[in-house]
């Protein structure tokens, strides 16, 4: 049945040709934009995990970025270090010819004052953006890597250690003991004097401790009974108060003494780093405590050295330069190591961001040409449908 108000076959043929021009459409996009998904619309779960993906490359090239700063920072040290080494090597050879009897020691000794500033200024010169790593003691923390699980991102960080290649002689510094009270001994970087304290027989001093570092030594004498602890960087790796750790090795030392007339009071629940010399009554005894830097870094005493010296401090140097060198070269490498990681993960997760989103471009080639020609076809075939009415026209003439 023909119908002038229905016109079926035409409502079919736009049906198609609209279907056949969103295809089209689609297919256009992806060659235009080269993705087969551009939105979320296009597959909203492919697109979030695909935005997660690039926001994670995004912090890869921070990260490499940060690695790459990192590494010229420590390259720089390193190299300064290993340049030190052949000036300390220098020295040494001033050092053994000065052993010869003939030897004129006043120009020796000039020449070795000049190559100790040299060392001293490539020392202080040693610095990336601000950043010296031969100057003192500590860390840095370099940017490594961005872990994800899930919805939580953290980051890791590269230790770098100082290496405190200061050329001055080990500094002494400590508080002072307050007669009758428990003096609290200063920072190292205080450098004030010592001054003893009398216990009194039957009566007690003591101390509190606080600012210690790894390197730092304390020294306390009873008369003429010595006893130090040295904080080493394990100790201070621990986690645990460095301060306490000292005052309880000293206590272990004076109870394991034998010492007579004197008792060692420590509480580490309620005094950690508190320590009180008792003396038995009818004994005075004298308490003098002091903390000393055991050395200004790998080259201390180096500054002020001369022909006076021996071959065997020379060596010393040469030996903390060459641990020095070592430990900024491991670093060096580590961080190299983690550059090229962090860079192979990043071309890997745009490989895989691209597998996700990426149009097939032969395949959209392909696509288009077919819907072009469907498209010509749904067009022609809603043209002959439109006819049909025009059709009826004739059966009234």
């Amino acid at each position: 049945m023909s119908s002038i108000l229905t016109n079926s076959s035409a409502m079919v043929a736009l049906k198609t040709l609209r279907s056949i021009n969103s295809g089209l459409n689609s297919t256009q996009s992806e060659i235009s934009t080269g993705k087969s998904i551009s939105s979320a619309k296009d597959n909203s779960a492919v697109w979030a995990i695909s935005k997660v993906m690039e926001s994670d490359v995004t912090g890869f090239d921070a990260v490499a970025t940060s690695l790459q700063t990192g590494g010229a920072m420590v390259s720089v040290a390193r190299t300064a270090v290993e340049s030190i080494t052949e000036d300390l090597q220098a020295i040494k050879e001033k050092i053994i010819a000065g052993q010869d009897p003939s030897a004129d020691t006043g120009k020796l000794d000039n020449e070795i004052t000049e190559l100790v500033s040299m060392i001293e200024s490539k020392i202080s010169g040693a610095q990336f953006n601000g950043v010296n790593l031969l100057s003192s003691g500590g860390t840095e923390s370099i940017l490594g890597s961005i872990d994800r699980s899930g919805t939580a991102v953290t980051t890791n960080t590269i230790t770098v250690n100082h290496q405190n290649m200061s050329t001055a002689a080990a500094a002494a510094a400590a508080g002072n003991l307050a007669a009758g009270t428990n003096a609290t001994l200063l920072d190292v970087a205080g450098n004030s004097d010592v001054a003893a304290a009398v216990i009194a027989g039957g009566g007690s001093e003591g101390f509190a401790l606080t600012g210690m570092v790894a390197g730092n030594t304390i020294t306390m004498a009873i008369d003429d009974r010595s006893f130090s602890y040295t904080v080493t960087t394990a100790d201070t790796a621990s986690g645990s108060d460095v301060n306490e750790i000292a005052i309880a090795n000293l206590y272990s030392q004076v109870m394991n003494s034998g010492m007579s007339g004197i008792t060692a009071v420590y509480d580490p629940a309620s005094a950690a780093a508190d320590l009180t010399i008792q003396a038995a009554a009818g004994l005075d005894r004298s308490l003098s405590v002091a903390i000393t830097d055991d050395g200004s870094g790998a080259l201390g005493g180096l500054s002020g050295f001369s022909t006076s010296g021996t071959v065997a401090q020379v060596e010393a140097f040469i030996n903390g330069a060459i641990d020095a060198a070592a430990a900024l070269g491991a670093s060096e490498s580590r961080i190299e190591s983690q550059t090229e990681f962090v860079k192979n993960l990043s071309d890997s997760l745009k490989t895989g961001i691209g597998a996700l989103v990426d149009a097939d471009m032969e395949e959209a080639s392909a696509k288009l040409q077919a819907l072009q020609v469907q498209q010509q076809l749904a067009t022609q075939s809603l043209s002959i449908a439109n006819q049909g009415p025009q059709n009826l026209l004739s059966l009234f003439r």
